[in-house]
């Protein structure tokens, strides 16, 4: 039988204008799906015209500038129902979905779904839940004591993965889904028996537990950062009083 990380995978990522969930925008996207190891991806990329300025900042990261989305991005509001309903695609296929610290990533497009298409992210997955697989989570809790960031760089250097064209969300995305794989192959007597639903409930709790490790490292360091246990999406923050 088939394990989960040797079938077949979706990975999702994106590019953005910043790194604030509630107020930067998506500027580019992709979907990468995989049947199985070594086999060719296929790959939907979104370039997006944000209508808002793209920080330099931000540019000089991903490359993509105001004067490039202005003429080549579409508009926001059929990019984010296009990705919705490509990920619900996944889901009702059974396929896990790859998300490199997935909080970011679905938080945005939630808000962003928000923001053009008065919906949520969630409308697209009442019929078929989400199974995400995240390789941060899944490394800090498989790994903990390993010394060392965890940033989707870090983690291709040690687990033997090729990125080529990092910020380039096909090209993260593509990366995630290896790692990934990777993960399952060494910690192989600890997942193999856990199906990506279980998978996804466990990430929930273990990312919640590092993120109240974290918040205490703060703490100590005299930091008021606050850091959002959910996973693998924020709440909506209430409104303003």
């Amino acid at each position: 039988m088939t394990t989960w990380y040797e079938g077949p995978l979706a990975a999702f990522d994106t590019e953005t204008t910043g790194v604030d969930v509630e107020t930067d925008r998506i500027v580019s996207a992709a979907v990468v799906v995989q049947d199985a190891p070594g086999t060719r991806p296929r790959i939907t990329r979104w370039l997006v015209n944000p209508g808002v300025a793209v920080p330099e900042a931000a540019t000089a990261v991903h490359g993509l500038t105001d004067e490039h989305l202005q003429h080549h991005g579409r508009w926001p509001a059929p990019v984010m129902y296009e990705i919705a309903e490509q990920l619900a695609e996944h889901a009702a296929m059974g396929r896990p979905l790859v998300v490199m610290n997935a909080p970011f990533d679905m938080t945005l497009l939630d808000r962003e779904l928000r923001r053009h298409r008065a919906s949520s992210l969630d409308r697209w997955f009442e019929r078929a839940p989400l199974r995400v697989l995240d390789p941060r989570v899944l490394d800090k809790h498989l790994d903990r004591y390993r010394k060392g960031r965890r940033t989707l760089t870090d983690l291709c250097a040690h687990y033997g993965v090729t990125l080529e064209g990092a910020h380039d969300a096909a090209a993260d995305a593509l990366a995630a889904m290896e790692v990934v794989r990777a993960l399952g192959r060494r910690f192989a007597t600890r997942l193999e028996r856990l199906s990506p639903a279980e998978l996804h409930t466990l990430q929930a709790n273990w990312h919640a537990a590092q993120a109240r490790g974290l918040q205490a490292w703060f703490a100590r360091s005299g930091s008021e950062e606050i850091v959002s246990t959910e996973w693998p999406l924020r709440p909506e923050l209430p409104a303003a009083a």
